[in-house]
C-alpha cells in the first residue's frame, strides 16, 4: 500500500508564507510526476503546480513567481513554498503522485488526504 502524508497547512496573514511537504510511503519502485492541487470551498479541484520527474515545472498563471514546487527523490517527498500569500489562495491542498509500485505495475495516481491553507485579509 501506497500513501501519501501532507503536512504544512494552516493561518496565515495576506503576503505570509507557508511551506507544505508530502511524503510518500510504503511500497513503491518509481515516482514520476508529482504535483499540488486546490480545492476552494464550492469550486472544482484545480491543478496549483506539478514537477515531473525530469524537465520543468508548471504552475497555475494565478501562483506562478509566488509558489515553487520541489522534490526530494531521495525522501520521496514534494514540497510546495507558497510566498506573498493571498485570501484567495485559500483551500484544502492536495498532492498527488504518480507512483508505479513495481517494475510490472503500471502507473497509478495517489492522493494525499489535504491539508487546509486559510489566508486571512
Amino acid at each position: 500500500q501506497v500513501q501519501l502524508v501532507e503536512s504544512g497547512g494552516g493561518l496565515v496573514q495576506a503576503g505570509g508564507s507557508l511551506g507544505l511537504s508530502c511524503a510518500a510511503s510504503g511500497s513503491i519502485f518509481s515516482i514520476y510526476a508529482m504535483g499540488w492541487y486546490r480545492q476552494a470551498p464550492g469550486k472544482q479541484r484545480e491543478l496549483v503546480a506539478r514537477i515531473p520527474s525530469g524537465g520543468s515545472s508548471n504552475y497555475a498563471d494565478s501562483v506562478k513567481g509566488r509558489f515553487t514546487i520541489s522534490r526530494d527523490n531521495a525522501k520521496n517527498t514534494a514540497y510546495m513554498q507558497m510566498n506573498s500569500l493571498k485570501p484567495e489562495d485559500t483551500a484544502v491542498y492536495y498532492c498527488n503522485e504518480d507512483i508505479r509500485v513495481r517494475r510490472s505495475a503500471r502507473v497509478n495516481v495517489y492522493w494525499g488526504q489535504g491539508t487546509q491553507v486559510t489566508v486571512s485579509s
